[in-house]
C-alpha cells in the first residue's frame, strides 16, 4: 500500500462526511477531466487514458501546471497520485469510507523538495487550505447530486 512520505516537511491530513451515496463521491472524484466543473481551485484537468496505476494526468491550480500519476486505485475505496511541480514533490492519498446514510472521505498530502524546505509555514498552510477547499467542494456538489 503506498502512504505519504511521513519524513515530509509538510504533512497535511483532513477529512470530511459527505452526506452522498458511496458511487456518487467517488465518481465525481475519479472523473478528473470535470473537475473544474465543481472545483473551482482547478482551472483544467485533463487525463490521457485509463484512470490506472502508471498512468498520468495533467492540471492546473493556484497557478501550478501539475502532472500527476496514479500510483494505486483500489475502486471505490482508495486513490493514490503524486509526482513533482515547481520543484515540489507531492504524494496525495485519498480514501473513501461508506458509513450509513453518508461517507468519510479522508485526504492525507505530503510535500517535500528545496521549496518545502525553504518555506514550509507558508506552504503548509497553504496546502492545508488548499485541501480544506477541496473537501468543501466535494462535499457541496456530491451533496447536491444526491
Amino acid at each position: 500500500m503506498v502512504t505519504i512520505d511521513e519524513t515530509a516537511p509538510v504533512i497535511v491530513r483532513l477529512s470530511t462526511e459527505i452526506d452522498a451515496p458511496l458511487a456518487t463521491v467517488w465518481e465525481l472524484h475519479t472523473d478528473i477531466a470535470s473537475w473544474p466543473t465543481w472545483n473551482t481551485d482547478i482551472d483544467e484537468a485533463e487525463v490521457s487514458g485509463p484512470l490506472m496505476p502508471g498512468n498520468s494526468f495533467s492540471w492546473r491550480t493556484h497557478g501550478l501546471e501539475i502532472t500527476s500519476t496514479v500510483r494505486e486505485l483500489v475502486p471505490g475505496e482508495r486513490i493514490v497520485w503524486g509526482g513533482p511541480a515547481a520543484g515540489i514533490t507531492g504524494i496525495h492519498v485519498w480514501t473513501f469510507e461508506q458509513d450509513g446514510g453518508h461517507v468519510t472521505v479522508r485526504t492525507e498530502e505530503s510535500w517535500s523538495g528545496a521549496p518545502v524546505e525553504a518555506a514550509a509555514d507558508h506552504l503548509g498552510k497553504a496546502l492545508h487550505d488548499s485541501l480544506d477547499s477541496w473537501l468543501s467542494h466535494l462535499k457541496s456538489r456530491a451533496e447536491q447530486a444526491a
